[in-house]
C-alpha cells in the first residue's frame, strides 16, 4: 500500500489520528493526505462541536440519528480513500477543503 494512502488512512482513525497524519505529511507533503485530513478534521470537529448541542435534546432518538450521520459522512469518505479517489463527504466537504485550505 502505498505511503499516502497510510497516512491518509490513519487520519480517518480518531482525532488523534487526524492529528498524527499532518504532522507526518508536514515534511513531505501530498495533496491526497492533505485533502484526507482536511475532510476527517472537519468531520471530527462538527461532530463534537454539533454533539454538544445535541447533548440538550433529551431524545435517543435524535442522538442517535446524529451518530448514524456522520458515521455515513465517515463511510463516504473512508470508501472514497480506500478506491484511491478524492471524494468530497456530501453537505460539508467544500466547506472543509475552504476552511482548513492551509493544512
Amino acid at each position: 500500500m502505498e505511503e499516502h494512502k497510510v497516512n491518509a488512512m490513519i487520519s480517518h482513525f480518531t482525532i488523534i489520528g487526524t492529528i498524527v497524519a499532518l504532522m507526518m505529511n508536514t515534511e513531505k507533503k501530498n495533496h491526497f493526505v492533505s485533502f484526507y485530513t482536511r475532510q476527517t478534521l472537519g468531520l471530527f470537529l462538527c461532530f463534537h462541536l454539533g454533539g454538544y448541542f445535541i447533548g440538550y435534546f433529551d431524545s435517543w432518538f435524535v442522538s442517535t440519528a446524529y451518530w448514524v450521520f456522520f458515521l455515513v459522512l465517515w463511510i463516504i469518505s473512508f470508501a472514497g480513500l480506500m478506491n484511491n479517489e478524492m471524494k468530497l463527504v456530501p453537505v460539508l466537504g467544500e466547506q472543509f477543503q475552504k476552511w482548513f485550505k492551509n493544512l
